[in-house]
């Protein structure tokens, strides 16, 4: 019974003590410049671009992240929830915007190596979120 309790402190510990860590506990979302840092160094890794170039990119993304971070404050300060078609058009608005600064960047292959291969990567992965094919529906794939 003594080790068993003491497993079981133990354990609350060690978890308390982890989630007091910076970034440890609940989502904290990223600055605009750390967002841009992500994407600059996915963007110079997978295709050497010129630095005057990146840099153009930064400076069009850390504008656009710092207008959607507004535009998200404006919408979430009314006080009530907004619903669930206004928050998809808005998020529409700027994930078009960036797909646009990066089409013009990029040549149509890289855009397309982008899409499928990076970008997905970048995904924030969610706590104890499943694995799986990111097949949703549950059954009905192939066999």
């Amino acid at each position: 019974m003594k080790k068993m309790f003491f497993l079981l402190l133990a354990s609350f510990s060690l978890s308390a003590a982890l989630y007091a860590q910076p970034g440890g506990g609940g989502f904290q979302r990223q600055t605009p410049e750390e967002r841009v840092a992500r994407i600059h160094h996915k963007l110079d890794s997978a295709f050497k671009l010129d630095a005057a170039l990146l840099a153009k990119v930064d400076t069009a993304l850390v504008v656009l992240y710092k207008k959607q971070d507004a535009r998200m404050q404006e919408i979430f300060s009314g006080g009530e929830r907004p619903d669930r078609e206004t928050m998809m058009a808005e998020r529409q608005k700027y994930t078009d915007a960036q797909e646009a600064i990066l089409k013009a960047v990029l040549t149509e292959e890289q855009y397309t190596i982008w899409k499928e291969k990076i970008q997905p990567s970048m995904r924030p992965q969610r706590p104890g979120g499943g694995g799986g094919d990111g097949n949703r529906g549950g059954g009905g794939g192939q066999q």
